[in-house]
């Protein structure tokens, strides 16, 4: 099999593994890569797929004792987790509604690398306003946060259809506004980005079914894992430092990478 290839399919994996859970957008990443190096995987939309897999799959390791901790306890009235289970369910709802009806208009007109650096740099300045004029934080745990607060971070997630948005940007913003505390704020965004990014990749599996092929299985493979053991890490590390270092040196990076690609777009 070719080198290059696969250097390219983890470079991608790679890329997709640390961008998915940080507010600094993957899919803008992958699309800008892509064009950067000329990246073209297997026909259909597998390789996204795998690589996409891979990333939600660590999260569900991270999460696992909390994911089964509210599978155990979530039918429980008036327990803890159940709010926490409910927060998940009414944030994920605007996109599972919205998401199905707007994807293939945001596909079809949006997914292109001019796009994608705007809306970097708009995200980017978004990041470093709120974080700076923010409300001081009163929620600690993700069980408090509210049936109105967790439909407006849903909403968030409608947002991030946009490329170059950032789905877990999208998300944190919208709990940092509502008074969510950092850390609280990221593992709300990485919990919800399960039920999300799973039922986006069942969609978008449906949707090119057509189009599918497995050929290529080794670029897919290597994506795969890339995605996977980088999104492990990733997740991890965001976990244990953001409450220190808060989310302002992702909007400047945002805007840097935004304004490059600007540059880059507009020499060719």
């Amino acid at each position: 099999m070719d080198i290059a290839a696969l250097a390219s399919a983890a470079l991608m994996g790679l890329v997709e593994g640390i961008t998915e859970f940080l507010p600094i957008s993957s899919t803008g990443h992958l699309i800008l890569l892509g064009e950067l190096i000329g990246f073209e995987g297997p026909p259909g939309k597998v390789f996204e797929v795998a690589i996409q897999l891979g990333a939600i799959l660590a999260v569900v390791v991270v999460f696992w004792p909390r994911i089964m901790d509210l599978l155990r306890h979530m039918w429980r009235p008036g327990t803890e987790q159940r709010y926490y289970a409910m927060n998940i369910i009414l944030a994920f709802l605007p996109a599972m509604v919205l998401g199905a009806t707007l994807h293939g208009v945001i596909t079809r007109l949006l997914f292109n690398p001019w796009v994608v650096s705007f809306a970097l740099i708009i995200g980017g300045v978004a990041i470093i306003l709120i974080e700076r004029f923010r409300p001081r934080p009163q929620i600690h745990h993700v069980a408090e946060i509210g049936p109105l607060a967790a439909v407006l971070v849903g909403f968030g997630q409608v947002l991030a259809m946009i490329p170059g948005t950032s789905r877990s940007g999208a998300t944190i913003i919208a709990a940092l506004l509502i008074g969510v505390e950092r850390r609280v704020a990221a593992e709300f965004s990485f919990m919800l980005a399960i039920p999300t990014m799973l039922a986006a990749t069942v969609y978008s599996l449906f949707k090119a079914r057509s189009e599918l092929d497995f050929s290529g299985l080794g670029l897919i493979a290597v994506g795969f894992v890339v995605a996977f053991v980088v999104a492990l890490i990733t997740v991890r590390a965001v976990l244990a430092v953001i409450s220190r270092i808060g989310f302002t040196p992702f909007g400047w990076y945002r805007i840097l990478l935004g304004g490059l690609m600007l540059v880059i777009l507009s020499m060719r």
